[in-house]
């Protein structure tokens, strides 16, 4: 069952499960290197051999999901610059904590 958007766009459905939905006004070269950093702190997390790691990886989804408005602070409730901002920030961080692999 894919996941279906509510009427005022801030949150997706799935399975019966609302979640927040990620930031629409999120330049698109934005969101998905915040995706992508999602997405290989999620695997980190699997793949954690001690609490330690499991704890950085699981900090890196969260900053991942701050960036996409999918935590932290409501996006509707910030202005689209303190939005744009907050994606920023969470990527900097992001890439200092996990670099792309060369």
């Amino acid at each position: 069952m894919p996941a279906e958007r509510t009427d005022d766009g801030r949150w997706i459905v799935v399975d019966g499960r609302r979640w927040r939905a990620e930031d629409p006004s999120l330049a698109a070269d934005a969101s998905a290197r915040l995706r992508s950093h999602l997405g290989r702190a999620r695997s980190a997390v699997r793949l954690a051999g001690d609490d330690a790691s499991r704890r950085a990886a699981r900090d890196r989804v969260q900053l991942a999901k701050e960036g996409l408005g999918e935590r932290g602070d409501a996006w509707w409730e910030l202005g689209e610059a303190e939005r744009a901002e907050r994606a920023r920030e969470r990527l900097a961080r992001l890439y200092e904590l996990a670099p792309p692999e060369a």
